[in-house]
């Protein structure tokens, strides 16, 4: 059984929930696409070409097109959940950055896929600021970075990186009242998904969902604080699609509701006071 959580373009995510047990046989699969797998929860044994694997939890299931294998479940009863990224070839390709290490096999709880995991697992379930596409590809890209040892430390950004990426900046500001994703602002900058998404958060130090999340909540905020809209309107106005969303992600950034935000702007005597008192040094 599985759930799709997202389908843009290049890469698609599905929360896979497999409920087989140890009386269930075990049939030969295939790979259909290049996949990385985060293991939520459970555990599953996993036998192909790349050798034998038992994931648990915190494991992670890379696939290749074409590359046989059988997943089988002797050892738990209750199960398994993963977080599946599918990705294109062009975006593999980018991923690699020509290196090529992309094959099958399980791989067991590492300390740099674990928290990568953990990531995604919170941009899935809404509580991050990081998008569902740009964790799938930040956890990719943490698979090849481990097995080709290429974790090099940055160099200078280059003057014409940093312009792109500013320039980018202002187009996210501009549209982020609309629908934006990955895909759409990786466009309009003229680079690949991967390309815009590196270059972006080497020249700004934060990535173009975060940077689209903070330019709408500025907007929100401003409009909290000069009108008395609904705040509904507000959140649809500045580019949030889900109210519940927009008002878990102001409260994490601005340490009060919405609602709350707004008193405090009215200069609601208590609100500011419990701010100053949460500011306060120790």
């Amino acid at each position: 059984m599985d759930a799709t959580l997202l389908h843009r373009g290049s890469i698609t995510v599905f929360d896979f929930r497999c409920d087989a047990g140890p009386a269930d046989p075990a049939f030969p699969e295939q790979h259909e696409v290049h996949s990385i797998s985060y293991v939520r929860r459970g555990s599953f044994g996993y036998r192909g070409a790349g050798g034998a694997s038992e994931l648990v939890a915190g494991s992670v299931l890379v696939g290749r097109p074409g590359d046989g294998f059988v997943c089988t479940h002797e050892h738990h009863a209750g199960g398994d959940a993963c977080l599946s990224f599918q990705l294109a070839p062009e975006l593999v390709d980018d991923v690699e950055g020509g290196g090529g290490p992309w094959r099958s096999g399980g791989l067991p709880p590492l300390p740099s896929l674990v928290v990568l995991g953990e990531l995604a697992q919170a941009a899935a379930a809404g509580r991050s600021d990081i998008g569902l596409d740009e964790a799938g590809l930040l956890l990719a890209r943490g698979f090849v970075s481990l097995l080709t040892e290429r974790g090099a430390a940055r160099g200078p950004v280059r003057a014409r990186d940093r312009r792109r990426a500013v320039e980018a900046a202002l187009w996210l500001d501009a549209h982020a009242g609309q629908p934006v994703d990955l895909e759409v602002a990786a466009r309009a900058a003229g680079l690949s998904a991967f390309h815009f998404l590196r270059l972006f958060a080497r020249a700004l130090g934060v990535t173009p969902h975060q940077y689209l999340l903070r330019c709408r909540l500025r907007r929100a905020a401003r409009r909290l604080a000069e009108d008395a809209g609904p705040i509904t309107a507000i959140a649809y106005d500045a580019g949030f699609s889900d109210l519940s969303n927009f008002i878990r992600t102001f409260h994490r950034a601005a340490g009060v509701s919405p609602r709350g935000f707004r008193r405090l702007a009215r200069g609601e005597r208590k609100i500011l006071q419990e701010r100053l008192a949460v500011s306060a040094p120790a």
